[in-house]
């Protein structure tokens, strides 16, 4: 049975507080595993959270502040230990690509696997598999920023009533499912499109069209949320977003479940989510809704 859910291993930014660590995010895509964002401390979160350096297969950082890279170390070096058997690859921005170099080889290890590196350094297409397309876009903040957007590519959704009306049944079905036609019979009449699924990846940012084309009609958004709504100065001052700013990006997105994370120290805890969860229902996102905290799991929703 294919798993599609994301792994929370940490929810801080700038610093880790009593309650949260660094930033840290597995997506678990059927068969393979896509860490984001790895924040010092990952390591260790992953051991808590049950995730070992063999369910890595790709690394996605979004920009080189510390609070999404400094724990590239620790996980790399963790992947040569454990001698994952199959390749990993990584993106990072190109502009970073000092910073990568040195996290990557920060002490001495020996290296049991070869690390791809695939640097980021434009909007588009980054990577291709058969179950999926991963896209980038420039955010806006401070230092050089990408977010990261998942798509499943569309598959066709055999409907039983139009196949028996045309006689179709038992091998016939797999025959026009693969060939696209079987006598005068086409595939789209006895089928209809069965949209994939799509995941968003929006990281330290202020409200920029990127933020808008990796949002866009997601089943499962992760967004910051560093800063409550009257404190928009601040966060429009250091590159970030408030609750009711990433909520009204999720809004008029149409996103089905909004995962709002990356929180400023500034406020108290463990208080906090509530008022989070309150500024983001007052901007109007009417959908799922879950205020992140550490070794959380949130499934991707099912297909419409």
């Amino acid at each position: 049975m294919s798993v599609r859910e994301l792994v929370v291993l940490g929810t801080a930014s700038q610093v880790p507080t009593r309650h949260r660590n660094h930033n840290g995010y597995l997506l678990r895509w059927d068969g393979e595993g896509i860490l984001f964002d790895p924040g010092e401390g990952t390591q260790r979160q992953m051991l808590r959270a049950g995730v070992a350096a063999h369910d890595l297969n790709r690394i996605c950082v979004t920009h080189f502040h510390g609070d999404h890279s400094l724990g590239l170390a620790g996980v790399i070096q963790r992947i040569n230990l454990d001698k994952v058997p199959h390749p990993v690859t990584a993106h990072y921005p190109r502009s970073g690509q000092h910073f990568f170099e040195r996290l990557r080889h920060a002490t001495a290890y020996r290296e049991t696997v070869g690390i791809t590196e695939v640097p980021v350094d434009a909007d588009g297409e980054v990577a291709a598999t058969r179950s999926y397309t991963l896209q980038a876009r420039r955010l806006s903040h401070p230092v050089e920023s990408y977010g990261y957007r998942l798509v499943e590519p569309d598959s066709r959704r055999m409907l039983p009533g139009l196949l028996a009306a045309h006689g179709i049944k038992g091998p016939d079905v797999g025959r026009i499912q693969r060939a696209g036609v079987l006598g005068d019979v086409t595939l789209e009449e006895v089928s209809e499109v069965r949209r994939g699924q799509r995941f968003a990846f929006v990281m330290d940012t202020r409200l920029c069209e990127g933020v808008h084309a990796l949002a866009a009609d997601c089943d499962l958004l992760v967004i910051e949320s560093t800063f409550l709504d009257e404190d928009a100065r601040l966060a429009e001052e250091h590159g970030h977003l408030t609750a009711g700013q990433a909520a009204a990006v999720a809004r008029d997105a149409g996103v089905r479940h909004l995962v709002l994370t990356h929180f400023s120290q500034r406020y108290p805890e463990p208080a906090n989510p509530e008022e989070f969860e309150r500024q983001a229902r007052a901007a109007g996102y009417e959908g799922e809704l879950t205020v992140a905290h550490d070794l959380l799991r949130v499934p991707v929703p099912k297909r419409r």
